[in-house]
């Protein structure tokens, strides 16, 4: 019994305490258990497929089909394969826009003889689907079908501008800009080197925004980033002076590196958009965006954020290595000694103010969002606080999240109205910094993404 949950069957029939047979419903063997562990989840040691224990043993019948194998309660059969998306359905080619089972997803009944218990979903095994990304290939199948709205005019004159300093980088990119039409903001995961800073100041270039950086460091104090009051010789009285955090985009580099206090000073401005400083509150121009960046290698001298802050980014991008092209068209740009302040003012045109970008973003809450893919959005969302892998599910300001930027995604591509494709490509920015990994899912080396990946397929894409 050790290190699984699964026994071998081999000691004596004296000593031995009851155990449970039951089919395993991804490999279809027959396993065997204690029956100590009636209800709770278990791994088959072959395929890795996790299944809740059920009440009593099933025959080992070897003519029994693999259509009969549990799922996920002991009781349920295994659903057949998703048959694949109609013309008609909203699925489009987005493997994760394909129903897991039929029905409406409620829970399997209770084994007869066991008190009611509310059961924990199981995830499917081995699942080799790719994560969903936001790229410019996934926008544009839906793009075809919108109208050339301003918003989408707008988008597509940004992302060209964008594009002739910084290159590639499409879950960056449009992420952010979903997040800034949305009022959130961005917490953005890579290793150095990928162009975080010549992004932002490429942005605040081409959106005429005020750009901001800070170095967060281990000393760095609350009073350096939002401003304290000086004295005033002159006057002899204090005056307020802003610190760097007075700007439209904040970049906030390695915002990791500094302890929780230093954190605690972007709280207030994130959810607010104010500065309180000795019981006088500083009103933030809009619009403002925080991108914060850490770095997932180096592990020496950072503190981890704690959930509340990780709760405040709309949310979590992963910027990943160039490929081939990419790199050689960036080597090709940035290698010729040009100074890049001297760039972004004569290459590149500012295209909006922020003013036109607070009346995009009033102009999204227009977006129809059906109450089936309300829903939807509330389904997924509360599955992560069920997931067995998942120690901490999201909060509701993950569905506020999904909401609003499926609202901005939609009008990016033309559309009045959002489709489960929307909520699908943010899905995994949104959820994958709100959930904590139970202690077991991390011994195993499951990754948030993974899991998520298996969560999203789960659950019944509605047909609108």
């Amino acid at each position: 019994m050790s290190g699984s949950p699964f026994g071998s069957g081999s000691s004596s029939a004296g000593d031995t305490p009851p155990v449970i047979e039951f089919r395993c419903s991804g490999c279809t063997k027959m396993l065997k258990v204690s029956a100590e562990t009636i209800g709770r989840p278990a791994k088959c040691p072959s395929c890795g497929a996790v299944q809740t224990v059920p009440s009593k043993s099933e025959p080992d019948s070897s003519t029994a089909p693999a259509t009969t194998a549990p799922a996920g309660s002991g009781t349920d059969p295994a659903p057949p394969p998703a048959p694949p998306p109609t013309s008609g359905a909203p699925a489009g080619d987005n493997p994760f826009l394909k129903t897991a089972q039929s029905g409406s997803g409620a829970s399997p009944g209770t084994p007869p003889g066991q008190p009611a218990a509310p059961q924990r979903p199981t995830a499917p095994a081995g699942s080799t689907t790719p994560a969903p990304t936001l790229s410019q290939s996934g926008l544009a199948a839906r793009r075809a079908e919108g109208s050339d709205t301003p918003t989408k005019q707008l988008f597509d004159r940004i992302t060209a501008e964008i594009a002739k300093i910084y290159v590639g980088q499409d879950e960056l990119v449009i992420g952010t800009l979903v997040a800034l039409f949305s009022s959130g903001h961005v917490l953005i995961e890579s290793v150095p080197g990928l162009g975080k800073t010549l992004f932002v100041r490429t942005m605040g270039q081409v959106l005429g925004c005020q750009f901001g950086r800070v170095q967060f460091t281990a000393d760095l104090m609350p009073s350096d980033i939002t401003g304290a009051p000086l004295f005033d010789m002159k006057t002899q009285e204090f005056r307020f002076r802003p610190g760097p955090i007075f700007t439209q985009l904040l970049l906030a580099d390695e915002i990791n590196r500094s302890p929780a206090k230093t954190h605690a000073a972007l709280l207030e401005v994130m959810q607010e958009y104010r500065v309180t400083v000795d019981g006088i509150s500083h009103q933030m121009e809009r619009p403002f965006l925080v991108l914060a960046t850490q770095n997932p290698i180096e592990s020496e001298g950072t503190y981890n954020l704690p959930e509340a802050q990780l709760d405040r980014f709309m949310f979590k991008l992963i910027a990943d290595y160039p490929a081939a092209p990419e790199e050689a068209k960036i080597l090709d740009l940035h290698s010729r000694q040009v100074d890049i302040n001297r760039r972004l003012e004569e290459e590149l045109e500012t295209v909006t103010s922020p003013a036109d970008i607070l009346e995009m973003t009033r102009a999204t809450s227009d977006i129809r969002v059906d109450p089936k893919l309300i829903d939807y959005i509330n389904k997924v969302v509360r599955l992560t606080r069920d997931w067995p892998q998942f120690h901490m599910g999201a909060s509701p300001r993950a569905g506020i999240a999904l909401m609003q930027g499926a609202r901005t995604l939609a009008a990016f591509s033309g559309r009045d109205y959002a489709v489960p494709d929307d909520v699908v490509e943010l899905a995994l920015p949104a959820l994958r910094h709100r959930v904590i990994l139970t202690a077991e899912a991390e011994v195993e080396g499951h990754a948030v993404d993974e899991l998520l990946q298996d969560l999203i397929r789960s659950v019944e894409v509605p047909r609108l």
